[in-house]
C-alpha cells in the first residue's frame, strides 16, 4: 500500500497536479470497467466535512444530514482505511495514500444509498485529494452532458459540493482529545464490569497530549490548507466550533440553507425564476398592511375605533381563555360588520398583532310575519359573523 507520512512540501504544486491526474484516471478506469461508464451514479450533492481533532466532527455530522436530508449514514474516510499498515499510519498520526483513499471512497459513493447525498468526514486531506476532488467532479458534469437527452438523463443531475470546515485552535483540540480519551476509559471500565454495552475504540492520540498536538498540526499543515484551497471552486463554509453546541449548529443551518440559484440544474432555475418567491411576496403584503392600516385611521376613523374597542372588549376575553390550544372561534350578530370595511379593519389588525384571523358570514331567513289570506311569509334576514382567530398556543411537556 502506498503511504505518505512525511512533511507536506515532498510535491511541488505541478508535480502535485500531475499526481493526481495519473491517481485519479487510474481508479476512474477501474470504476469504467467494474461498473460501466453508464452506472456511474454518484451522489448529486456531497457535503465534505473536515474540522480539527476535537472540533466536533462526530457530534455534528447527524445534525449537517438531518439540515440538508441526508437519510444514509456519513462517510467517514477512517474507517474505511481499516487495514492493519493504515492502522499503524493512523496511530502516529499521518494519512493513507491518496490513491487508496480515492479508490474507496468512489466505490462506496456508488452505493444506491448515497444517491441523493452523502457527508464525507475526513475527505480530502492532502492537496493531492484536492485536484482529485476537482478532476471527480469534472468528470462527473461531463456525465451529466454526455447523457443529456437520454433516458437516464434524470440519473446524472447536477452536482453540488459543498466544504465544511470546523475550526478549533490548537488548546482547545489538545483539551478536547484527551477528555475524549479520559471520558473513553472511564466507559470502557464501567462497560467491563457490568458486561452491558459496547466498548468504544480509544485513540492513541486521545491519551498522549504529544500525539494529539501532532494530529491537530497534522490536520492544520495538510488538511487545513487542502481544504481552504477549494474555497473559489465549490460552496465553502467555514465554522468557530469553539462556540457552544446551540451556536455552532446555527450557525450550520445558516451556512446550509437552501439556495435555488446554486443548487438547481440553471435550465430548471431558468424556468422557475419567474415566479415571485414567497420571501417577496411577504414583504409586499407587510407593507401594504401598513398602508391599511394607517389609511382606516385616518379616511374611516369612528369604524376603525368601534372594531378595535369590541376586540378589546368582546373577542379578547374569549381568546385568552382558549390561549393554551390557540384557536378561539367568535360567533356576533354586531350590526358594525354589516360594513365590509369593518370586517376588513378586523381582519387585518389581528393580522398586525400576530394572528391569522379569517370571517364568514352565515345568512338565515327567519320569519316575521305570516298572511293568513295571502299565504305569504315575511322574513327579515339574520347575519350571523362567525370569526376564527389562529395564534401560536401553548406547548405543555409532559413528562
Amino acid at each position: 500500500m502506498e503511504t505518505r507520512t512525511s512533511s507536506p512540501a515532498v510535491l511541488t504544486p505541478d508535480l502535485e497536479i500531475k499526481d493526481a491526474q495519473l491517481i485519479f484516471h487510474r481508479v476512474w478506469k477501474e470504476l469504467e470497467k467494474d461498473f460501466g461508464r453508464e452506472s456511474l451514479l454518484f451522489p448529486k450533492e456531497l457535503i465534505l466535512l473536515g474540522g480539527a481533532p476535537g472540533s466536533g466532527k462526530g457530534t455534528n455530522t447527524e445534525f449537517i444530514c438531518k439540515v440538508r436530508g441526508i437519510s444514509a449514514a456519513p462517510i467517514v474516510i477512517s474507517t474505511l482505511l481499516d487495514s492493519p499498515d493504515a492502522e499503524r499510519i493512523k496511530a502516529r498520526g499521518g494519512m493513507v495514500g491518496d490513491e487508496e483513499v480515492l479508490r474507496l471512497l468512489l466505490r462506496e459513493l456508488l452505493k444506491p444509498q448515497f444517491r441523493d447525498g452523502a457527508v464525507l468526514d475526513g475527505f480530502p486531506r492532502t492537496h493531492v485529494q484536492v485536484e482529485c476532488l476537482k478532476i471527480f467532479f469534472d468528470q462527473m458534469t461531463l456525465l451529466r452532458r454526455e447523457f443529456s437527452g437520454t433516458p437516464k438523463a434524470h440519473y446524472f443531475r447536477q452536482p453540488t459540493f459543498h466544504i465544511m470546515v470546523l475550526f478549533v485552535d490548537e488548546a482547545e483540540s489538545i483539551t478536547r482529545q484527551i477528555k475524549r480519551g479520559r471520558d473513553a476509559l472511564v466507559r470502557n471500565a464501567e462497560i467491563r464490569q457490568s458486561g452491558v454495552g459496547e466498548l468504544i475504540e480509544v485513540r492513541k492520540t486521545d491519551l498522549d497530549p504529544e500525539l494529539a498536538r501532532n494530529r491537530y498540526r497534522t490536520f492544520k499543515e495538510k488538511t487545513y490548507d487542502a481544504l481552504v484551497s477549494l474555497k473559489q471552486i465549490f460552496h465553502y463554509h467555514f465554522i468557530n466550533a469553539q462556540a457552544p453546541i446551540e451556536i455552532v449548529q446555527q450557525n450550520i443551518l445558516n451556512e446550509l440553507a437552501y439556495q435555488s440559484s446554486l443548487e438547481l440544474d440553471p435550465r430548471t432555475y431558468d424556468v422557475l425564476r419567474h415566479i415571485t418567491l414567497a420571501d417577496e411576496i411577504v414583504l409586499q403584503a407587510r407593507q401594504e398592511l401598513v398602508n391599511r392600516l394607517d389609511s382606516y385611521q385616518v379616511e374611516h376613523p369612528e369604524i376603525f375605533r368601534a372594531v378595535v374597542d369590541f376586540i378589546q372588549g368582546k373577542m379578547m376575553p374569549i381568546i385568552k381563555r382558549y390561549a393554551v390550544s390557540g384557536r378561539a372561534m367568535v360567533n356576533t350578530e354586531e350590526a358594525l360588520f354589516e360594513d365590509p370595511i369593518a370586517i376588513a379593519i378586523l381582519i387585518d389588525i389581528f393580522s398586525e398583532r400576530g394572528f391569522r384571523a379569517s370571517v364568514d358570514i352565515h345568512r338565515q331567513e327567519i320569519p316575521e310575519r305570516f298572511d293568513l289570506v295571502t299565504g305569504k311569509i315575511e322574513t327579515r334576514e339574520k347575519r350571523v359573523y362567525r370569526m376564527t382567530i389562529l395564534f401560536e398556543g401553548s406547548r405543555i411537556r409532559r413528562g
